[in-house]
């Protein structure tokens, strides 16, 4: 059916294929014990960690500065706004 735009196109009754009597429950995960399982999971983790490009010292010690020079910047902004508010208040409320 292409008759409007953005029309689910519904299947009709002879389109469709028969169900299959034969299913399977669980997959290839109900065949494993937990213990396998956990392995799996360990060594998807151990291979992942491998894909990861780590800092050199040099990148990490120039990320670091850059973090905590923006954290000193930020403290000293919110303290300048805190410090004006509180003025502010006392001014208005005496």
């Amino acid at each position: 059916m292409t008759d409007a735009v953005g029309s689910i196109d519904m299947p009709d009754a002879q389109d469709e294929a028969p169900e299959s009597k034969k299913t399977r429950k669980g997959g290839k995960r109900a065949k494993k014990g937990p213990l396998k399982r956990l392995a799996l999971f360990y060594r998807q983790i151990v291979a992942e960690l491998r894909k990861v490009v780590w800092p050199t010292r040099n990148q990490l010690t120039t990320y670091t500065t850059v973090v905590i020079i923006f954290v000193v910047i930020m403290i000293g902004l919110v303290t300048v706004i805190d410090y004006g508010l509180d003025n502010a208040a006392k001014y208005v409320f005496g």
